[in-house]
């Protein structure tokens, strides 16, 4: 039998010499360093992991009550076995990871996020002063050849991934790619570390006498306080804003109250953003944060915001929208959302961190529970065209119609649900950052 979850808490606190303590509303702030796991032993690791999860998990009712952690090889397999049907949420990440990912915001890499659309291979986004970028990669491009392989071959056989070879830096590939435009260039680019800045983009756009801002915000870590300011600082004074959050897959609750708020400004200051309701055996931790500018400096007193999304929109992202909507007028065009209205508080253990469901997120008038996602006023379908605020972007040029117009175009009026089935190009449908992270080579 194992220990109970205070006792083997405190034993593997004094064992891996990390302080066992969830950091608050969906992400840690910095969190601890890697640690020496030579004391923590699978076992351990495992009765550690089901007995915090029987107390701490939002769906702990679902877990089985016949499970020995000793019949699993690792706590991710554990977590495997016991999370609820409910959950498309939960993961596990390795303490290195966290700080990667998270805290130093960069990966060993080529600097593009992909997207597979039948037998071709598209860039999603490149980030900025990566080897991609500096080979002249971008949005819309199409990875034609992987050292002289066709990408079509790769896919066929499934060697895609293997053919990008290692996350070690100094790994160099051939790449030929064609840009929109059917120009095609042909490269070699090697791994390095690679900075993931978290805007991808931030234009600003004159039409019919309005100034509209626009930025494509693609993550919410540690390092995206500061690249918020950076897009509300070349935004100040517009009239319209754009937010694209459509391959965003969450990250810390505080990032997303402070697009909010820079964005709605005294319309919202000070209210409720958002509540976090824990299972009733933490009933005493349930809290509601309020709107602050956080790390923000600029604010744009904006009652009207449009927020670009599809199901690879997640968490965080869902955040800004149902956050902000009992207070200004909030319109989502594009694909309905990946349906996260729950979230996590890390939990550090050992060499890991865990990243399994809490809490459920409710806006000021209740509203939450949205697993189906949040349906778009403007159904549009995300296509590869092109860079980042370019003309032909069906979610982006819907957005500018209704700014125009204050209604959607006729080709939007089909049903948002529909045009999710329907649309073939869509990517991913993400559940969690993993998923996001998984298609950055």
């Amino acid at each position: 039998m194992s220990m109970t979850y205070n006792k083997l808490a405190r034993s593997l606190a004094l064992l891996c010499g990390l302080p066992l303590l969830a950091s608050c509303g969906g992400g840690g702030g910095s969190g601890n360093g890697s640690v020496d796991t030579g004391s923590c032993s699978v076992n351990e690791q495992n009765a550690f992991f089901l007995d915090y999860m029987r107390e701490n998990y939002f769906w702990y009712e679902d877990i089985p009550a016949n499970i020995d952690p000793t019949d699993y090889s690792s706590v991710f397999a554990l977590l495997d076995a016991i999370r609820s049907p409910q959950d498309r949420f939960s993961y596990v990440l390795t303490e290195q990871e966290y700080q990667e990912r998270f805290v130093n915001a960069e990966y060993v890499g080529f600097g593009f996020s992909t997207r597979v659309v039948g037998s071709g291979l598209f860039i999603n986004y490149v980030f900025a002063d990566s080897p991609a970028a500096t080979a002249g990669m971008s949005r819309g491009d199409e990875i034609l050849e992987i050292d002289g392989v066709a990408v079509a071959t790769l896919i066929a056989n499934g060697t895609l991934n293997s053919a990008l070879g290692p996350a070690e830096e100094g790994t160099a590939i051939t790449f030929r790619w064609a840009k929109p435009s059917g120009a095609e260039q042909t490269d070699v680019i090697t791994k390095t570390a690679v900075e993931t800045n978290t805007v991808l983009a931030i234009e600003r756009f004159a039409q019919d006498g309005k100034d509209i801002g626009y930025y494509v915000l693609n993550s919410f870590i540690d390092r995206t306080g500061a690249d918020l300011n950076s897009a509300y600082n070349a935004l100040v004074g517009v009239d319209e804003l754009i937010i694209d959050v459509r391959y965003n897959g969450g990250g810390l609750i505080r990032y997303a109250n402070q697009a909010a708020t820079q964005a709605a400004g005294n319309n919202v200051m000070g209210n409720p953003f958002v509540s976090l309701i824990y299972n009733d055996k933490n009933s005493d931790r349930n809290n509601t944060s309020l709107f602050q500018l956080v790390d923000g400096v600029q604010q744009l007193n904006l009652e009207r915001v449009f927020v670009l999304t599809t199901g690879a929109s997640c968490s965080s992202s869902e955040l800004i929208i149902n956050g902000l909507k009992p207070y200004i007028d909030v319109v989502v065009i594009g694909q309905p959302t990946c349906g996260k209205p729950v979230g996590q508080s890390p939990q550090p253990f050992c060499d890991k961190r865990s990243f399994v469901i809490n809490f459920e997120t409710v806006n000021a008038d209740g509203e939450g529970r949205y697993f189906d996602g949040l349906m778009p006023q403007c159904a549009a379908a995300d296509r590869l065209v092109g860079d980042w605020g370019v003309n032909g972007d069906p979610l982006l040029d819907e957005a500018k119609h209704y700014i125009s117009f204050d209604n959607c175009s006729p080709s939007a009026q089909t049903s948002a649900q529909q045009a999710w089935l329907s649309d073939k190009d869509k990517p991913v449908r993400a559940a969690n950052l993993l998923e996001q992270w998984r298609r950055e080579f």
